[in-house]
């Protein structure tokens, strides 16, 4: 498992969000409250971000644990942003794939996060893994199958749908060819938010009077206007406002 978080709202430090609430992203590496499988998130972390008038966010990512990482302390003290997505991961399965492992995954405008499982990988995915082209296969980022995921959503955003649909449709085929799998994903543009609970814990924080708002696998101090997502949910968000959509199941 892991633990994410989007971010968007007034530019902020990034440290302001990551790594200074009592119960911070990057706490939340050793000590998660809410998380339902596993228990350190030690096996990389990274962050996302956009800078004003680029639509292009910039990435830090490694594999190892964020505490120890001084680089991100800087970061985190100096880099402002007014959108953002960062993880911290928990490794399904050992691997040698490294930093490239580590959300977000990141193509052209759009950062992407999966906190969760695909039950019985890499079986279980051939038959959505064959309706991708295989030049796409061998360009997986890494072999996770998160990175598979990441694929089958981003062959919708590069169809044109919208953020909502992109993950909402691969979720119920994913569901459906793995059932028991766990599949909170997360994905922002810089101007928008989408994210799924399916099978771990998702909370939102919304401001619209301030445009501001937080996505995120659990909530990152004891603010009481934190709100859970429902499981099997869709939610769908910007600065201002936030919507729920309920996700039904594929038939088999």
């Amino acid at each position: 498992m892991c633990r994410h978080l989007a971010y968007l709202g007034p530019e902020v430090a990034l440290g302001r969000l990551l790594s200074e609430p009592e119960h911070s992203l990057v706490r939340q590496s050793w000590e998660p409250r809410r998380q339902r499988s596993g228990t350190v998130n030690a096996d990389g972390f990274g962050i996302g971000w956009y800078a004003p008038g680029d639509p292009v966010p910039a990435r830090y990512r490694r594999a190892g644990p964020v505490w120890a990482d001084l680089t991100f302390t800087d970061l985190g003290r100096v880099v402002r942003s007014g959108a953002a997505l960062a993880a911290v991961r928990d490794a399904t399965q050992p691997g040698a794939d490294g930093e490239a492992a580590a959300a977000p995954f990141a193509d052209g405008p759009w950062l992407f996060s999966h906190n969760g499982a695909l039950r019985n990988w890499p079986d279980a995915a051939v038959p959505l893994a064959a309706g991708l082209p295989p030049g796409e296969l061998l360009r997986l980022a890494a072999r996770t199958d998160s990175a598979l995921i990441w694929a089958l959503v981003l062959r919708r955003l590069r169809a044109g749908d919208d953020l909502g649909t992109a993950l909402a449709e691969p979720v119920r085929d994913l569901a459906a060819a793995a059932p028991g799998s766990r599949l909170n994903l997360l994905v922002t543009d810089g101007t928008a938010i989408a994210a799924t609970a399916w099978g771990d814990s998702l909370w939102y924080l919304s401001e619209p009077d301030d445009r501001r708002t937080v996505v995120a696998s659990e909530p990152y101090d004891d603010d009481p206007r934190w709100c859970e997502v429902p499981d099997r949910t869709l939610l769908t968000a910007t600065r201002t406002w936030v919507e729920l959509t309920p996700l039904k199941e594929n038939c088999p």
